[in-house]
């Protein structure tokens, strides 16, 4: 089947891919216009389609046709799915169409898909039928600016156009040319661009009609249409572009003048040239051209450079009679000229420090340097004298210098100096400085505002009385370079309100600028003000200081940015703190504020707290602080070391007042004493020192010599009160013994010792001995002697412990006689030497 050109035809062979036909009219439309497309298959191209694939809902109809509703067709264009109509037909053929009402796109691509089809069962998996590209666009535009330039050197002609608007269609561009103007003839030379959308194309020298006039213009085309240039009509030699000229010498003569030689290209030595030259100091961005140079010799002269300057060179030229391309330029060489004393005075401005004597005072002169066109060549140096320099005579100087600047002394009463500048070829005008008085009334206001990073517009309200002049002078905080000298300028218009400054000025860094109005006979009183020429987020973050703490809240303290880590004017600081468990809370002060105190904080919390510095430009944030509040407030731990503190006092005086007053330490705590550890179980009288006393063991009682002894005697009367109770006890009265009689007895006479403890007595755990003193010795209180054999406790008894001199009875003890022990008396000698009355009486007691 043959299809119309027009017609995008695709058949695709192979199971759907076979089965189908897509049509697309046009294939590139015009941006806005309507697309239809076709999309049909039939069932006699389907290989391998019988009934029994159509599945449910369609069947095959007696004359071998489809069925409405079996399969469909369905359109995308690139991913997006478009409706179109179903057409069922009785030879088996399927048919949809597509109409796409605008087109807004360059390019798409349109794709046909089957649905429904299937292998033996139903299936909803598209099934590709055919694909479509789409091109949308405009019809090409009318090239224009069609220009030409012929090289002598390659002997060819280039010509250069603009394409105009962009079709978005593939578009063919062909250069045309004919050898003649007036005559039209079909011998056409056609040049394309080597690439596609290149605007320019080279005619080689075969092609050319030179000395003649030749035709040129430019023929585009794409599917939507075709355009064509203007036509040129030119001779290749009059667009000829010739080879740079040839520099032979650049010298300088007389003060500011050069002298330049050069030599034609040796491919347009033939043609008649017009050249043109420029140069460039030293000290110069720009180029200073000089025109219309026509030499039949190829030298030319030009003054009125400056004097001992440095410049560079070059030189170009082009055909004379038309108005041809120039030529490239000449390569640079370079030349210095002459030189000349300075013409200009150089500014001033200075500093006077009186000394403090009557010798004078110090001086600090600062001066700029002289401009290039007053300076007259390169300056060696200035020089500072108390006089003008005289003929043939140099002035006494007080500075000789390279510098900008210097310091030095005047004597007593020297109110001007003169300064100058000199170069090798002699000495420029001097400069009277004279010292006036500061005393003139300064500018109303004073402000400044940034240009650009590198420079600072300053402004001013002139005061009332008319001034002569102003000087400005900046500083940088803090000095770049300490001890240097600050920037300065004059401004000698009286009228100005305003002044742009440069030397210097750098961006990040604060300066304190000052300006003086100059008057006739004084200098006006300084007004500062300080600026930023740019600004920044601050380099550096205050460090945060701990000043106090307590359960609610914490006072913080820093110090401030330093200047140079500033990069510009603090507006303000934030702080911010925030624990584990809060969210964070803020506070911003003023940039002057040097302390403060955050909270409410939460007792025995940790806490952490940072500073924020910021400027206008931006903000920057500093470490972090931890701290934890306290368990107790100041108050309440003040409160608690002072009652720690008493406690501690009054523990040392009750101790003191314990180790100082016997009762209460014995009411307190009562001293008990032990008879086995009594000074008096062991102690021997002073005559029995020296006499030899054998103490009897428990199984050999032998004869003891006794010295003395004591006799205890009942006192009948005496009534014996028990510990715990107010009425005497009957019988312990009564066997209380009589004060001791002390006799002597003779040595020889001895007692064997019997032990006289009746059968079943009870023993007794404790005893005393009264008696008197020794031998006329004053009688003392009889301690209280105890010995124990008890398993009790020796206060375990709610009976008190019995107080010193006084009788020890316990109730339940018999009442008729004193109690001892039962066991020998071998623990008191003295004991032993006893001869009591009433012994009967006394059950468990040695006889002696």
């Amino acid at each position: 089947m043959m299809l119309p050109s027009s017609l995008l035809v695709l058949l695709l062979l192979g199971g759907a891919q076979g089965c189908g036909v897509m049509q697309v009219e046009p294939r590139m439309a015009l941006l806005g216009s309507p697309v239809t497309a076709s999309c049909r298959v039939q069932q006699a191209h389907c290989h391998g389609w019988h009934a029994s694939s159509l599945g449910a809902g369609t069947a095959q109809s007696p004359g071998g046709g489809l069925e409405e509703g079996g399969i469909r067709l369905m359109w995308k264009l690139d991913n997006k799915t478009l409706p179109g109509t179903q057409d069922w037909s009785a030879n088996g053929t399927v048919e949809s169409n597509l109409t796409i009402t605008h087109i807004s796109w360059s390019r798409a691509k349109l794709w046909c898909y089957l649905v429904g089809m299937g292998t033996g069962t139903k299936t909803e998996t598209p099934q590709l039928i055919a694909t479509a590209d789409i091109q949308a666009g405009h019809p090409p535009s009318k090239p224009h600016n069609l220009t030409c330039m012929m090289s002598l050197h390659e002997k060819s002609l280039t010509c250069r156009w603009d394409p105009g608007a962009d079709s978005l269609l593939p578009t063919e561009t062909i250069l045309k040319s004919r050898k003649t103007c007036r005559v039209v003839t079909k011998a056409v030379q056609e040049c394309r661009p080597r690439l596609p959308g290149e605007n320019h194309c080279t005619l080689p020298h075969q092609h050319l009609q030179l000395y003649q006039n030749m035709e040129l213009w430019v023929w585009v085309s794409n599917a939507l249409g075709t355009a064509e240039s203007e036509h040129l009509c030119l001779d290749p030699t009059e667009v000829a572009k010739l080879d740079a000229p040839i520099l032979k010498s650049v010298q300088p003569f007389q003060t500011n003048c050069v002298a330049v030689a050069w030599d034609v290209a040796p491919s347009s030595a033939y043609i008649e040239q017009q050249c043109e030259l420029r140069y460039q100091s030293a000290t110069e961005l720009a180029w200073t051209l000089v025109s219309d140079i026509i030499s039949p010799n190829q030298k030319v002269q030009h003054c009125g450079l400056l004097f001992g300057m440095p410049y560079r060179l070059q030189m170009r030229c082009r055909r004379r009679t038309f108005s041809s391309y120039w030529s490239e330029w000449s390569p640079e060489q370079g030349f210095t000229t002459h030189e000349k004393a300075p013409a200009g005075k150089p500014d001033a401005w200075w500093q006077v420090t009186p000394s403090g004597s009557r010798q004078g005072a110090k001086v600090q002169l600062l001066w700029k340097a002289l401009a290039q066109q007053e300076a007259n060549g390169r300056i060696l140096g200035y020089w500072v004298a108390l006089s003008p320099q005289q003929r043939g005579r140099m002035p006494t100087t007080v500075c000789n210098t390279t510098e900008m600047g210097c310091n030095f002394s005047v004597p007593a009463g020297v109110r001007r100096v003169y300064l100058a500048a000199y170069n090798a070829a002699g000495t420029g005008p001097p400069t009277e400085v004279i010292f006036l008085e500061r005393r003139g009334r300064p500018l109303r206001r004073l402000w400044a505002t940034p240009r650009d990073p590198h420079s600072l517009w300053v402004q001013w309200e002139a005061p009332a009385a008319p001034t002569s002049g102003y000087v400005l002078e900046w500083r940088s905080v803090p000095p770049t370079e300490p001890g240097g000298h600050p920037g300065w300028q004059v401004e000698r218009n009286h009228s100005a309100t305003g002044a742009l400054i440069r030397d210097g000025i750098e961006p990040f860094r604060r300066y304190n600028i000052s300006v003086y109005p100059l008057y006739a006979d004084a200098i006006g009183m300084l007004r500062h003000t300080v600026t930023y020429s740019q600004q920044k987020a601050p380099s550096s973050t205050p460090k945060l200081h701990l000043r106090s703490i307590s359960k609610y809240q914490a006072e913080l303290s820093w110090q401030p940015v330093p200047t140079e880590l500033q990069n510009g004017f603090i507006t303000n600081y934030t702080i911010f703190w925030a624990s584990t468990s809060a969210n964070m809370s803020s506070a911003i002060v003023d940039s002057d504020v040097q302390a403060f105190t955050i909270g409410p904080l939460k007792p025995s919390t940790t806490y952490n707290v940072y500073i924020m510095a910021s400027t206008v430009a931006g903000s920057t944030n500093g470490t972090v602080l931890t701290l934890t509040t306290t368990a107790l407030d100041t108050t309440e731990i003040q409160f608690l070391l002072l009652c720690l503190s008493l406690i501690f006092v009054l523990l040392i005086v009750f101790t003191v007042c314990l180790q100082k007053n016997g009762r209460m330490k014995k009411q307190f705590w009562p001293s008990v004493p032990d008879p086995a550890n009594s000074s008096l179980g062991k102690w021997v009288p002073a005559d029995l020192q020296q006499e030899t006393l054998h103490t009897p063991s428990v199984r050999d009682l032998g004869p003891v010599p006794i010295s003395t002894i004591t006799v205890l005697r009942r006192a009948a009367q005496k009534q014996v009160l028990l510990w715990g109770k107010k009425e005497p006890v009957p019988g312990l009265a009564e066997g209380f013994p009589a004060l001791p009689q002390p006799y002597t007895h003779q040595h020889g006479g001895t007692q064997p010792y019997v032990n006289t403890t009746a059968a079943g007595a009870e023993p007794v755990q404790y005893a005393r001995v009264v008696g008197d003193g020794y031998r006329g010795q004053q009688q003392a209180p009889a301690p209280l002697y105890l010995r124990s054999d008890s398993t009790q406790p020796l206060l375990g008894d709610a009976s008190p412990s019995p107080k010193p001199y006084e009788n020890l009875w316990f109730p339940g003890a018999p009442a008729d006689g004193l109690l001892f022990p039962e066991e020998p008396l071998l623990d008191f000698p003295l004991l032993r030497g006893l001869k009591i009355d009433g012994a009967e009486d006394l059950r468990g007691f040695p006889r002696v």
